[in-house]
Order: structure tokens, then C-alpha cells, then sequence
């Protein structure tokens, strides 16, 4: 199966990230907003970030130009139609997701891949607001996309064995990232895991052990991370680790996954991280620790 011209719907941090990465392997992309507003902050920002790997030589300014000109604002479903997949980054929310791959149902053809980048929802959930739910699939990349080689592929009950081979063949092949292949289950594997690993930080800063700083340092620096689990859940999104862990502490009900009430403050606050500016640290309009 060729894989040309790729539909991205959500400009978030995921979305700017997977539609950068598809861009500079040499695919079309459509990336879909709901206004023209947030799909110019979108391009911005992804302007802004093959920006900084100029500064550092890590391509050329044709190679800037070539990327960008391969990313395309749609604000309308019905131009996805000739896309061979679609990829879902909304946020977390699986009302919102649902209507979305209803939508995507009436407008893409059934040869179409319908995949979305969900860490927590169920597949199976998802693809039961299609009329096609075998062509539904979980491709689940880690942030920053462009960094990590690593796609988690989630079956749903439903998803066929040829749609699973398609994706594994276009994450190991063309992406080439290590797909890992994934049962469904609230988190899959990175989500649950990480998820949990910032809300006992969180749990270490409330109780005042030590501060954020200290804390991120501490395993930045001892355990070889590329950022402390703060910063993690700031680059993230406050609101999406916090959905995240209420989620899997409805659907497993232990009290390890119950979220912090320093987590849940700051969410109240508005304080989400990277994309307000401000979450356990402060960031700059580029998204640079201040």
C-alpha cells in the first residue's frame, strides 16, 4: 500500500509533530483545524521548529522550504477523501473523538486507515462510530515525534489482520520507528507507565520532599532522562496526564492512579505547561524553559 498524502486532524503539539515528521519523509499532509486562526498557529509553530534545527545545520533552508510546502491547511473533512490514511491528534476526549471518526466515515472512502494517536481511549470504543471498524487502528507516537523511534500500534476487537500489517509495514518501513504491537488496555504501555512515573513526582513535590527543580534533576540526571518528569508532563500537557490518570483510575480503580491534587490544581489554574506558558516551570512562546 503507497502512502502519498496523509490527513492530520488536531494542530496541537501531536499534531504539529507528526505532521512536521510525514512532511519530511516526503508525504503530503493535510492538516485540518477547526479555524483558519489555529491552523496558522499551527504552521507557526511548526515554522518554529524546523527554525531551530536550522540554527543547529540539522537541515537547509531549501530542506525548511520543501517540508513546509508539503504541509496544506484544510478546515473541511470532505478533502480527506484522497488521502490513504487519516491520522486523529485531538485531545482527549472520547465524545469529541467519536464525532470525529463519524465524520471521517462519511467522507473517506473504505480503503481508507483510519488511525488515531490516542494514549489512553479504547480503540474498540472508537471504531463503533464507524461503519467500517476494521479499518480503525491506534498509532500512538511518543513526543517529540521527530525524536522518538517508537509508535505503539493498538489493535481494536474489530481492526483486520490486513489493516495491522499495512501500519506496521508504514511505521517500520517508511517511518522507520519500531512499532510495537499492543493489546488494548487503558495507557497501553508508555502512557500508563510515564503517566505514573509524573504523578508520584507530583505526589513528591506536594508533600514537599524536595522542589521541582531538585525533583527533575534527580532523575535527569541520575537515570539518564532527556527531561525530568515535570517538564515531561508540562511538554505534554497538564490536562492531557491529568485526563490520562482519571481515566485509568476509573477503568482499573486502584489508588495508584489517582491523580495528585497538585496535578488538579494547576489544571484548574489554567497552568497547563508548555502550550499556556506556564506549568511547574515556565516556558517562552517557542515552547524554551525560561
Amino acid at each position: 500500500m503507497q502512502f502519498k498524502k496523509i490527513g492530520v486532524i488536531g494542530g496541537g503539539t501531536m499534531g504539529q509533530g507528526i505532521s512536521e515528521m510525514l512532511a519530511s519523509k516526503g508525504i503530503d499532509v493535510l492538516l485540518v483545524e477547526q479555524t483558519p486562526a489555529k491552523l496558522d498557529y499551527a504552521y507557526e509553530m511548526i515554522e518554529t521548529s524546523l527554525d531551530k534545527q536550522l540554527e543547529k545545520w540539522a537541515i537547509t533552508q531549501a530542506e525548511k522550504k520543501l517540508i513546509l510546502s508539503r504541509i496544506h491547511k484544510v478546515t473541511h473533512f470532505g478533502e480527506l477523501s484522497a488521502c490513504d490514511m487519516v491520522i486523529e491528534t485531538i485531545t482527549e476526549d472520547l465524545d469529541a473523538k467519536k464525532e470525529v471518526f463519524k465524520q471521517l466515515d462519511q467522507f473517506c472512502p473504505r480503503n481508507i486507515i483510519l488511525a488515531s494517536n490516542t494514549s489512553t481511549l479504547s480503540l474498540t470504543e472508537l471504531a463503533s462510530s464507524t461503519m467500517y471498524p476494521e479499518r480503525v487502528i491506534g498509532m500512538h507516537f511518543i513526543y517529540p515525534v521527530s525524536r522518538i523511534d517508537l509508535v505503539e500500534i493498538i489493535r481494536g476487537l474489530k481492526t483486520s489482520d490486513e489493516i495491522f500489517e499495512h501500519t506496521k509495514s508504514f511505521v517500520e518501513s517508511f517511518l522507520e520507528k519500531k512499532g510495537v504491537m499492543v493489546y488494548e488496555s487503558p495507557g497501553f504501555v508508555t502512557s500508563r507507565i510515564i503517566c505514573l512515573l509524573i504523578n508520584e513526582a507530583a505526589h513528591v513535590l506536594q508533600e514537599g520532599v524536595a522542589s521541582a527543580q531538585d525533583i527533575d534533576d534527580a532523575m535527569r540526571i541520575g537515570y539518564n532522562f532527556q527531561h525530568g518528569p515535570l517538564e515531561m508532563a508540562d511538554r505534554f500537557g497538564l490536562d492531557s496526564v491529568l485526563a490520562a490518570l482519571e481515566r485509568m483510575f476509573r477503568e482499573f480503580g486502584e489508588l495508584k492512579y489517582r491523580p495528585s491534587i497538585v496535578l488538579k490544581k494547576m489544571v484548574r489554574a489554567g497552568n497547563l505547561g508548555v502550550k499556556t506558558g506556564e506549568g511547574f516551570f515556565k516556558y517562552d512562546k517557542d515552547g524554551d524553559r525560561l
